[in-house]
């Protein structure tokens, strides 16, 4: 696929899941996109957990259930009602989950680059997970990136080093299809921005 095919193409996949196997072939093309991500310093901060334990998943799936619920008691209304209908989360369906973490010890004590940005190591592991979510849809697979989770209790899950923060869970695997619209939109929780109301000259607010 053509990259802008790829970037217009991907999506936040929930319901499509179908459980089978990720060829072992396209998971490493997938990590090595990744692992491929620019980063301050040349740090490389992330490293990727996957996780196939059923078991594992089985107890981050309660956790995020809790989680759900726990928002959900923010809502009220119309917005209650679209939250009802939306599925956040494809833990159980998909074949294999990564975890991307991010650490800020990596690359220092001196880290070229981030000495007044604290948040661009934090940002480059977002690369790395956009990098793998554009490669893994290229591939065909779908990514779900789960947030309702904390991040103690996730690390405490898998065994996460002190310092070290899991910044996404991710579902990773074969779907059924990639949805023409995106499931916020569908769903009516979200219209999307026009890119003129996000674009301005020399200064916020000047066309």
């Amino acid at each position: 696929m053509d990259l802008y095919d790829v970037i217009h193409r991907r999506r936040d996949v929930r319901a499509q899941f179908t459980g089978a196997p990720v060829p072992p072939e396209a998971l490493d093309r997938v990590l090595a996109a990744a692992h491929a991500a620019p980063s301050v310093g040349y740090s490389q901060p992330w490293d990727f957990i996957l996780v196939r334990d059923p078991e594992l998943r089985r107890r981050f799936h309660e956790h995020v259930s809790t989680e759900r619920e726990v928002f959900a008691t923010t809502l009220d209304g119309e917005a209650a009602e679209r939250f009802a209908r939306i599925k956040i989360d494809g833990v159980l369906e998909s074949s294999l989950a990564v975890v991307v973490t991010y650490d800020p010890a990596r690359g220092g004590p001196a880290v070229l680059g981030r000495h007044a940005i604290a948040d661009t190591g934090l940002y480059s592991a977002c690369l790395a997970i956009q990098n793998l979510w554009l490669a893994a849809t290229a591939e065909g697979l779908g990514v779900g990136w789960v947030s309702f989770y904390r991040e103690q209790w996730l690390a405490n899950l898998l065994d996460i080093p002190a310092g070290i923060r899991p910044v996404a869970w991710l579902c990773l695997g074969p779907v059924t299809h990639f949805e023409q619209v995106p499931d916020l939109a569908r769903h009516g929780w979200r219209k999307k921005r026009p890119l003129t109301d996000a674009v301005h000259t020399d200064r916020w607010g000047a066309a």
